[in-house]
């Protein structure tokens, strides 16, 4: 049986982990232009801005779709080139 201390010690190593990937994905912003509605949102999917400049309900949320799904692309990129979530797998039962 695992010693206590120790799976403390690892969880909070994956805690603060997880907690810098969520900053780093926080800091980077995606902007989107599509069909004259301005979207900006982070990696993170949150929010920061958007522009409707008058346009439909369906322009804005075709916009929101849009800046999400590239927010979301880009992310997947970001969190690869930091070595994704491999460090996470242990708590799942992926680790040794």
């Amino acid at each position: 049986m695992f010693d206590k201390l120790q799976q403390l010690k690892e969880l909070k190593r994956m805690r603060d982990d997880a907690m810098r990937i969520q900053k780093t994905l926080d800091e980077e912003v995606v902007e989107v232009d599509k069909r004259g509605v301005q979207v900006k949102v982070t990696l993170a999917q949150r929010f920061i801005s958007i522009i409707s400049n008058g346009k439909s309900d369906e322009d804005i949320a075709e916009a929101v779709n849009e800046a999400v799904k590239e927010s979301q692309k880009q992310a997947a990129k970001k969190m690869q080139s930091m070595g994704g979530l491999e460090g996470l797998k242990g708590m799942f039962g992926g680790g040794s």
